[in-house]
């Protein structure tokens, strides 16, 4: 077995609550906090901890607003996030096409 797909794998996207983040934002154009936050049963601060490392890493936009003068905080994958995550999902089918092949 050949571990040179494993050790490239984005350690940014790899964690579990983090990796749930970019799955949902790549599916949709922008998610608010609340979205996320409920459906994946995360509580505030651990939800802002994983968009915060994937801001900081440039994957993630947030953009705070007001809706019916109530705070709206959404995220969005950036470009870089986009080009990430598919770079991410592609090593993994490799990885994945590698273990089927042995």
């Amino acid at each position: 077995m050949n571990p040179q797909p494993y050790l490239q794998l984005d350690r940014v996207i790899h964690e579990k609550g983090r990796l749930a983040i970019m799955s949902m934002l790549a599916a949709s154009a922008e998610l608010s906090f609340t979205e996320m936050r409920d459906a994946l049963g995360m509580t505030d601060g651990n939800l802002t901890t994983h968009i915060r490392a994937l801001q900081q890493e440039g994957y993630v936009s947030v953009a705070k607003s007001y809706q019916n003068r109530r705070p709206l905080t959404t995220c969005s994958l950036t470009p870089a996030g986009r080009r990430a995550f598919t770079q991410y999902i592609d090593l993994l089918e490799k990885i994945v096409r590698q273990n089927k092949s042995e």
